[in-house]
């Protein structure tokens, strides 16, 4: 989908993701012809106005607001075409601490953000969720499959509406604030570094495949589906290696709401999702979507994944070693 002379509103437009999808756009689509950037936090709009200040690019505004907020999430939508909701409340112990204020955000918020794009007409939204939906063992996890169960839910009863809501799913980015990359980083001089667990695995993406994985769902998204990456695995303690080559990797036990491994995709979805491209896609169930597996198969060329498979990262086929590890972090310190 061509966004050159299209209005993009991102929520949580201040956030990793939303700063990398602005600079994406404007060096992607010149002729774009508004990106609005929303989001309740003025210290960070004051930052990235410093860093793309609307003088020098006239496309941006910068809309101070929280997704809580029904009626303005209803106002900044207004004439806008293309949505993308990364608005969260994304860290475990502090949805495990404060589970209302994350129902009010991740799930109230999420609402209000789908009952704003039906009310303004928006052609397509884009929902960001994450791999803790699946399964969920802790309220961050809970409230993004309740995130999706909402968008879903929205593309089903849309009625003549011409608007499309899609789910992006996806690991912790590589080097995003509050992963595990910059907070080893920052402690590796101190003599050891602290692994909750000696086997934890995680799924690994880039900053620039979660800006890519968005812009599919954007162009090839039908609405109802949840989209995510063919993703390689890495080791906590193989970060841990790559950053403080021989420092002791010291085990002080997993927090509460944390999981030992991560899972893309369960053997319950397997019958409805396929691959295609370098993405997963789970499609509707049968009898609850305006479309289904079989037809987007024979339209598209994406192929079934096996019965009965998962997708987790403690069984994947592709993994990051030590060394891969160490060249994505020289490329993320450059950056």
């Amino acid at each position: 989908m061509d966004l050159n002379h299209k209005t993009i509103l991102i929520t949580g437009g201040t956030g990793s993701f939303g700063k990398a999808f602005v600079r994406s756009l404007l060096l992607k689509f010149p002729a774009v012809h508004r990106i609005i950037v929303f989001s309740r936090d003025e210290q960070k709009h004051f930052e990235m106005m410093n860093e793309l200040p609307p003088a020098k690019y006239p496309c941006m505004q910068y809309l101070l607001g929280d997704v809580r907020d029904r009626e303005r999430v209803i106002e900044v939508s207004r004439n806008v075409d293309v949505l993308v909701h990364a608005a969260a409340m994304k860290h475990v112990p502090a949805a495990e601490m404060n589970p209302m204020e994350c129902v009010k955000t991740n799930i109230m918020g999420s609402q209000h953000v789908i009952d704003a794009a039906l009310a303004n007409k928006v052609k397509v939204v884009v929902a960001l969720s994450s791999d803790k939906a699946v399964a969920p063992v802790n309220f961050y996890g809970a409230s993004k499959l309740c995130l999706e169960k909402l968008f879903t839910h929205a593309d089903l009863v849309k009625g003549e509406t011409d608007i499309r809501f899609s789910l992006v799913r996806y690991a912790n980015v590589f080097g995003s604030k509050g992963s595990v990359i910059p907070f080893f980083l920052k402690i590796k001089d101190q003599g050891y570094l602290p692994i909750t667990h000696p086997e934890m695995t995680r799924f690994s993406i880039t900053m620039q495949e979660a800006v890519d994985l968005v812009y599919y769902a954007i162009s090839k998204g039908r609405g109802g589906e949840v989209i995510l990456p063919v993703s390689p695995s890495y080791r906590v303690v193989d970060v841990a290696e790559a950053i403080a080559p021989g420092v002791e990797k010291r085990v002080t036990g997993t927090r509460p709401g944390e999981k030992l491994h991560e899972t893309m995709y369960t053997e319950l979805d397997s019958g409805n999702t396929v691959q295609r491209d370098r993405y997963f896609i789970i499609c509707p169930p049968p009898g609850f979507g305006l479309w289904n597996c079989d037809d987007y198969c024979e339209e598209t060329g994406a192929v079934k994944v096996p019965e009965n498979s998962a997708c987790a990262s403690n069984t994947n086929s592709s993994w990051l070693d030590v060394k891969d590890i160490q060249k994505a972090i020289e490329i993320f310190i450059k950056e």
